[in-house]
């Protein structure tokens, strides 16, 4: 909730191991909030926050972060200031045991973008590089489950494929990942499981193919 203002309700949903699930919905629906509350970033009245077999519920989120979950909001928060190599340096955590393991030259190879650009000032680059940028400086910490919100909003076509491509990588690497998206062909492409979002309230659950016979529940919940 946001103060006297509740948003999410009675939401239910798990992410397993080396696994990618899509959480998808219009806008407003309820997603970064998810995001949000997960990291612990606002408020919950109610509920429990499970990651690892751990409850983290009441855990600040510099510690949610340190245990292995990382998150790449939507509005692109990276140190304009300073170089591409400088930011991933800033996101850089120990190895685990649980997890992959990024390094710069491991990440250039999934953003070629960000090499190109390596000594160029965050505020430097285009909108999608600060959109690599964002998710790679995420990888430094290594995490073991990756929340990315809406990557695909306001990219161009030809760098929407490349964040494909990058995220189908992630996932042979090994990596958990919950995807927050409004573009339903893009989530089909990076996920094996969907959960569908309305007003707070999680509407549908369950693989693609479950979905894709449901065209009742994409006519209801995601059609404009």
């Amino acid at each position: 909730a946001y103060g006297q203002a509740q948003v999410l309700f009675d939401v239910s949903l798990k992410i397993a191991a080396g696994e990618a699930v899509a959480l998808v919905g219009r806008n407003g629906a309820g997603k970064s909030t998810l995001f949000r509350a997960i990291l612990g970033l606002i408020g919950r009245r109610s509920g429990k926050v499970a990651f690892d077999g751990e409850d983290i519920t009441n855990h600040p989120p510099y510690e949610v972060v340190r245990r292995g979950l990382g998150y790449v909001p939507e509005d692109r928060r990276i140190f304009s200031d300073l170089t591409v190599d400088e930011n991933l340096l800033v996101g850089r955590q120990p190895p685990r045991p649980d997890a992959p393991i990024w390094t710069p030259e491991r990440l250039f190879a999934i953003f070629p973008n960000l090499r190109e650009a390596r000594r160029r000032a965050g505020g430097r680059i285009s909108g999608g590089e600060q959109q690599m940028l964002t998710i790679a400086r995420t990888l430094m910490g290594n995490p073991s489950l990756l929340l990315l919100d809406e990557p695909s909003e306001g990219l161009a076509p030809r760098i929407v494929e490349q964040m494909i491509e990058a995220i189908r990588e992630m996932k042979r690497e090994g990596l958990s990942l919950l995807v927050s998206e409004q573009n339903l062909a893009f989530a089909r492409l990076v996920a094996e499981r969907i959960y569908v979002i309305e007003k707070g309230t999680i509407r549908f659950a369950g693989t693609m193919a479950e979905f894709d016979a449901r065209p009742d529940v994409r006519d209801a919940y995601l059609a404009v």
